[in-house]
């Protein structure tokens, strides 16, 4: 297994590639526990300006400049925590490389670093998959809270225990290992959309908000989408992934009620909220 290590400095080109691309490197804090980084973008200056200040809050980076050099060295996501993903990158973008990860069986949460921060590119982050999707313009200390976010909410849906499940008729919620399944066949939710599913059956019956239901597929308080609604577009989106992996499995499914201008329910609503 390749591990996360030092290399040598920046102006040392040839010395430091672990792969064909010259911009490639680490960056190693040592710090015990560090977050470590997989970080792909195609701007050598404002790549190497950001690992270097992400290494002075803790972070181990290790970068690349294209998606095919990250694919190359997929093994490295055994020891990573996040993958920083720029959108506009050459050949293969940002936003097509998250699919490619996903099928070679990298499950680690993605997040979009980008000078394009469009509404709609933000909407079609989130339905790829995306835990978040940050401005480059906000900076580095918006950055570095929110990539410490991000994976403190991984780590702790990964800490070991004994299995607990929520069940609800042919759905069945392994809270342990954040895996839903449907008539024993597993649905294939991302974390973001088990964590729906799971808050909206932990109240069978009783319609969850929009709110609610966003800050449970990101974390309280997280903006995006246009205006002070702006979040509802990206919980509907949500939505409808959720709805469709199951109606995959189950052509009848019907379980997520829409109460419009409010909310959601899982099953059969009690008509208060």
């Amino acid at each position: 297994m390749q591990s996360f290590k030092t290399v040598a400095p920046a102006g040392d080109a040839s010395a430091r590639n672990g792969m064909r691309l010259p911009a490639e490197g680490t960056v190693e804090t040592g710090t015990p526990g560090a977050i470590r980084i997989l970080f792909v973008e195609d701007d050598d200056y404002y790549r190497e300006v950001l690992e270097r200040e992400l290494a002075e809050h803790g972070f181990t980076i290790r970068s690349f400049a294209d998606a095919a050099s990250l694919l190359g060295s997929i093994e490295l996501a055994v020891d990573a925590d996040v993958i920083l993903l720029d959108w506009a990158l050459p050949r293969t973008s940002g936003i097509d490389l998250l699919p490619q990860l996903r099928r070679r069986g990298v499950n680690l949460p993605v997040v979009f670093l980008t000078g394009r921060a469009l509404t709609a590119n933000e909407s079609l982050a989130f339905d790829r998959g995306a835990i978040d999707f940050i401005d480059k313009a906000r900076g580095v200390e918006v950055v570095v809270r929110r990539l410490k976010r991000v994976v403190d909410t991984a780590r702790s849906a990964a800490q070991p225990g004994s299995e607990k499940l929520l069940v609800h008729g042919k759905l069945v919620l392994k809270q342990s290992i954040s895996r839903a399944t449907w008539g024993d066949a597993d649905v294939g939710l991302t974390v973001g959309e088990y964590n729906i599913v799971h808050l909206l059956a932990s109240n069978v019956g009783r319609y969850v908000t929009y709110r609610a239901i966003y800050d449970c597929l990101h974390y309280v308080g997280f903006i995006a989408g246009s205006g002070d609604d702006g979040y509802r577009a990206n919980v509907r989106s949500a939505i409808k992934r959720i709805r469709n992996k199951f109606s995959e499995l189950d052509p009848a499914f019907d379980e997520i009620e829409n109460y419009t201008g409010f909310g959601y329910c899982w099953g059969k609503a009690d008509n208060t909220v």
